[in-house]
């Protein structure tokens, strides 16, 4: 499958002044002896990771939300025979309040009390089960033709995926959102919805359709953020100029380039997909770099990693102007554009007009030669 690397969903928010105590309380009745529990959450702007010793079969977590939020919840067992753990893991909702927790035989069969959203959680994840089952049986065909170098099988595949995963959001995601809107977990189905390149224009009206209390969350504050960007960088809108430092210190603006088609190119040294991506952008540039078509490379490296950044652009033959400010996702010109995944692209015609997003593989080399022949 297509892989591509993330940042969380939501930017950190920040904790609010009213957070509020959950206590999670949970009894284990398994086959095999559960050792240690694992619970990880956000509460505002930080990443909680907790962990309790299970006590015949027992478990207790304590801790703060700035808001509801889904929860991943990881079981330990006790070392085999052959001295490896196993681990079993699933999501839940938290909310605050004493909440209780009872798994029978395996994580999946846990019943969840004392959390509204959790109640919410399962109607929206019950929705999309059929289809995340369905995509999960592609993964495994898709992993079989890979073994068979079969690629043109695999982008198949990749398609048919995309295509699944796109019924399921309408269907599973915006049905919830339409009948739930009071719900917190409204706003996460919202968040699954958009995606990380977000179109303004689908999820504005759901956004705006939200109970007040939950535009108030302070994750809601997060996302209604993430939408004034999009509305600024959607199909159709001029592409915001921006200046940026060259591989050698020399500042290069974007409107620098008007005159000519532009792949505008964020990517980074250590991002795996990217670099897998790279051969099809130098061949589409290779062949119309001398027909008005060119890239700009925004590199999302890290302070103190240039030299990794100038052997990327070396080893993977990356012809075209490259800038960045080395500031990892903290680079100016993707906080500019509300990049939150890379590798992620902008084509822009010759008067700097946003005209496509997020070309890849043969999608990128058909649209430039459209535009071009």
């Amino acid at each position: 499958m297509r892989i591509i690397f993330l940042l969380l969903l939501l930017p950190l928010a920040s904790l609010a002044q009213d957070a509020k105590n959950f206590t999670l309380k949970g009894t284990v009745t398994t086959a095999k002896p559960v050792d240690w529990v694992y619970l990880t959450y956000r509460n505002g702007d930080d990443v909680v990771r907790d962990s309790v010793q299970a006590v015949k079969g027992g478990f207790a977590f304590k801790g703060q939300l700035a808001e509801p939020t889904a929860a991943s919840l990881r079981l330990a067992y006790a070392k085999g025979s052959d001295g490896r753990v196993k681990m079993d893991g699933a999501q839940l909702y938290l909310d605050s309040g004493n909440i209780t927790l009872q798994i029978r035989d395996t994580i999946t069969n846990m019943v969840v009390k004392g959390s509204a959203a959790h109640t919410d959680f399962e109607t929206l994840t019950a929705a999309q089960k059929p289809f995340r089952s369905a995509i999960n049986d592609l993964y495994a065909e898709w992993v079989k033709l890979g073994k068979e170098a079969n690629k043109e099988g695999q982008e198949k595949i990749i398609q048919k995926r995309e295509a699944l995963n796109a019924e399921m959001l309408e269907k599973a995601n915006k049905t919830f959102i339409d009948k739930n809107g009071a719900s917190p977990v409204a706003l996460y189905a919202l968040t699954q919805y958009a995606g990380y390149d977000i179109d303004a224009d689908k999820a504005e009206p759901l956004f705006n359709a939200l109970d007040s209390k939950v535009k108030a969350l302070p994750s809601a504050v997060a996302f209604s953020e993430q939408l004034e960007i999009a509305k600024k960088t959607g199909i159709g809108k001029m592409a915001m100029d921006f200046t940026q430092e060259d591989t050698s210190g020399v500042p290069v603006s974007l409107s620098s380039l008007r005159g000519k088609y532009v792949l505008v190119d964020f990517w980074a040294s250590w991002c795996g997909p990217c670099r897998v991506e790279n051969p099809n952008v130098v061949k589409v540039f290779n062949q119309y770099k001398d027909r008005g078509f060119t890239v700009l490379g925004v590199s999302l490296d890290r302070e103190g990693a240039k030299d990794k950044w100038m052997k990327a652009i070396h080893d993977d033959n990356l012809t075209w102007t490259h800038v960045s400010d080395l500031k990892f996702w903290n680079n100016a010109v993707a906080q500019q554009y509300g990049i939150k995944a890379i590798p992620m692209n902008l084509l822009i015609d010759p008067q700097g007009k946003i005209i496509a997003k997020n070309l890849r593989g043969p999608a990128l080399e058909e649209k430039v030669a459209s535009l071009l022949k």
